[in-house]
């Protein structure tokens, strides 16, 4: 499955993030803890190459911890990148937040060298939250649906430390497609970019895979080994009551149950992805490109031979 998603304002906000990054001395991305890989933006890696780099892992309260340990680690290892994990309704963030860039940039602070920071990230993830929590006041707009924030702000964290707020930003096609269901199963991306059903699918194979006692607790459906992920769905749907006429399961409303319940954490603390689950996914995404960049090349070579040939 091929998400593509990209409202005008983001175009926008991926030129003006392009203007900005050359003053900017550190850039924080905001991940959700719970997809850590799917939610961070190429694009925006490709922007902001050679820049210290903060990853915060957010909603760090919906996702797995000991995965999240793992991912903590993993983005640790990398040179010029520090990672934290927080949840955005946290009230004191911005100690945290403002040690680990100084941290980044040792040379950089006092009224004559402020501290300029970029913190950009996908829809929905929190963001907002986190700015209106750093200032102390609601100066971010916040909402269930992604792409609230249509413009740049400026908060001043302290004298030397001037954070700049982006709009959130997917990027133009998202080619790993367990990254686009998971990106989807989130809510990151607007209801018209997908099946929900699929999606659900998709999720709840992760979730039979990793995380069977939480499913079965949640929703009651007993023993599920060796079920299929459209049964576990029915067996959802009866359970919540999500019937139509003659006995048949509304599998739309048991998909709209299940998102909701993973959206609000009901379900438990989950993670939808590790680090060498996500290599192995990307190996098998650009394997899937190269294949179809082979096919189009041997047609484009085939409709050249055909065009001799009727000469």
């Amino acid at each position: 499955m091929a998400i593509q998603w990209f409202p005008g304002h983001m175009n926008k906000a991926r030129k003006d993030l392009a203007e900005r990054v050359k003053d900017i001395d550190v850039v924080i991305e905001m991940l959700d803890a719970r997809l850590p890989a799917s939610s961070a933006n190429p694009m925006i890696a490709r922007m902001t190459r050679g820049k210290p780099a903060l990853k915060i892992l957010n909603k760090q309260d919906l996702a797995d911890p000991a995965i999240t340990q793992v991912w903590l680690d993993y983005y640790c290892s990398k040179p010029g990148t520090r990672a934290i994990a927080l949840d955005a309704g946290e009230r004191a963030p911005v100690t945290k937040l403002v040690s680990a860039c100084r941290a980044l940039a040792p040379n950089r602070g006092g009224l004559e060298k402020p501290l300029r920071v970029l913190i950009c990230g996908i829809p929905n993830v929190g963001k907002s939250t986190l700015i209106n929590s750093l200032a102390g006041r609601r100066i971010a707009k916040t909402g269930n649906e992604p792409g609230i924030t249509k413009g740049q702000q400026r908060i001043l964290l302290a004298d030397d430390f001037e954070l700049v707020d982006t709009p959130g930003m997917l990027w133009p096609k998202i080619e790993v497609e367990e990254g686009g269901y998971n990106l989807a199963a989130s809510g990151a991306v607007g209801r018209n970019a997908l099946d929900e059903e699929e999606v659900v699918l998709e999720l709840l194979r992760y979730l039979m895979k990793h995380y069977t006692t939480l499913l079965q607790e949640r929703y009651n459906v007993g023993d599920i080994e060796g079920w299929q992920d459209f049964e576990v769905l029915e067996q959802i749907g009866r359970r919540r009551g999500a019937m139509l006429g003659g006995g048949r399961v509304n599998i739309q409303k048991a998909a709209e149950i299940v998102l909701t319940d993973f959206r609000a954490g009901s379900i438990g603390p989950i993670t939808l992805e590790r680090p060498d689950e996500w290599k192995a996914w990307e190996k098998a995404a650009r394997e899937r490109e190269a294949e179809r960049q082979a096919l189009r090349e041997a047609e484009r070579l085939e409709r050249e031979q055909r065009a001799k040939g009727s000469r």
